[in-house]
């Protein structure tokens, strides 16, 4: 079988079909192969994971017609609240409250469970008639010539294509075969992910508590839930881990404290070693990356979806307006119009996301008041607090139109 396409996105995750449905919308022809069957992805059970979107990721959901059907699902984060902790402590005195109340635009983000926004994308790349979605099949070759490129696949069919996109993740083979290297550290820690129903009320506001061995996220979900994303070293997350359910809860419990009530967990759980890795090169000849085939942040401030997100953003609105202007889509000069856009941000991002884990993920005393005093500084500026809630809504930067 041949299939021929505008462009070839490999990897179904959750940024390949984003990035089929804001090509396709402008009538481009996109083929995304998908290495997970449907099978794998038709489970409506609550797996445990969640995605905190930021407004700017939101507005672009909603602008492809993928918001109005996981809405009723999701749950506004009204407020983030920011703020040193030590087990058996609780949160520290002074830190950081960002308010959705001093921005114009909207709460800062809302709570999403992985469920609700998988099956929407995958059924509405199934019904779109200029995409074909390859589910359960995996690339064994790519080749490019100044013409085109194709993809061979595991059953023998080939896919030709004008440009080839990796959204294949941080261990990109799409990046691999076009021979683009990475750069990055391990961080010598695991998160642990889950989520819990608790007994008091989470009134919308999120909690970053940043412990001496790395920071635990409490981000609220619909009802009397949270998704915990809980930083640990290695060997002690993996010890954790392997606890059984009520000895698990038991660890987790001291961490934050009381302030939720009694708490139990719902869902599975899950553990992510963590890493900074980054694409050398966010393009090469016919070749393009987004999401975590580019780059794979720490998760301190939740912003990995939404960086892949607007790398979706901003790939869709150059290779549409080259499009329209009769380009070749895969061209050097277009391809180098996303990665100018995309490379300076990313630095950025990466940048801040590994300061702020090797400053506040330590216990000592005079870096502990430091970073205390500075955030009680921030958070009683009023312009400096805008600038932090509009960040963290991303609502900062050169923004494409779809986030606009």
């Amino acid at each position: 079988m041949s299939l021929n396409s505008d462009i070839a996105i490999v990897g179904g995750g959750l940024i390949g079909p984003v990035l089929a449905l804001a090509c396709a919308k402008a009538g481009l022809k996109c083929v995304v192969v998908d290495a997970q069957s449907m099978d794998t992805r038709a489970n409506a059970k609550f797996d445990g994971r969640a995605y905190a979107l930021a407004l700017a990721s939101r507005r672009m959901l909603n602008a492809l017609g993928i918001w109005q059907h996981v809405a009723e699902y999701a749950q506004n984060m009204n407020d983030i609240k920011v703020t040193d902790g030590r087990q058996g402590d609780g949160a520290a005195f002074l830190g950081l409250h960002f308010s959705s109340d001093e921005i114009e635009d909207g709460p800062m983000g809302s709570m999403l469970e992985d469920r609700y926004l998988r099956r929407t994308m995958m059924q509405m790349i199934d019904r779109h008639p200029d995409i074909t979605h390859l589910s359960g099949t995996r690339v064994v070759a790519q080749t490019i010539t100044a013409q085109g490129a194709s993809l061979t696949l595991d059953d023998g069919s080939v896919v030709t294509t004008t440009l080839i996109v990796g959204a294949d993740g941080r261990q990109s083979s799409t990046a691999a075969r076009a021979g683009i290297t990475r750069m990055g550290w391990d961080y010598k820690q695991t998160a642990l992910v889950c989520a819990i129903a608790h007994e008091a009320p989470h009134n919308g506001i999120a909690h970053q508590f940043f412990m001496p061995s790395g920071p635990l996220a409490i981000l609220p979900l619909p009802g009397n839930r949270s998704s915990i994303v809980w930083t640990e070293q290695h060997n002690l997350a993996n010890a954790i881990h392997r606890l059984p359910d009520n000895d698990y809860l038991q660890v987790l419990r001291p961490r934050f404290g009381d302030f939720l009530g009694a708490i139990e967990l719902c869902g599975p759980r899950h553990v992510y070693p963590l890493n900074l890795t980054i694409a050398r090169s966010f393009t090469g000849p016919r070749v393009a990356l987004a999401g975590d085939a580019a780059h794979g942040v720490h998760p301190i401030a939740g912003q990995g979806l939404n960086a892949g997100l607007r790398d979706v953003a901003a790939l869709s609105e150059v290779l549409i307006t080259a499009h329209q202007h009769g380009e070749d889509i895969a061209s050097p000069a277009v391809l180098s119009r996303y990665a100018q856009w995309r490379s300076f941000d990313t630095a950025a991002l990466a940048t801040a996301t590994d300061l702020f884990n090797r400053l506040f993920s330590n216990d000592n005393a005079l870096l502990r008041m430091g970073r205390d005093l500075g955030m009680g500084l921030v958070n009683a500026l009023p312009s400096a607090r805008r600038t932090a809630i509009r960040e963290a809504a991303g609502l900062n930067g050169d923004l494409p139109k779809l986030m606009q």
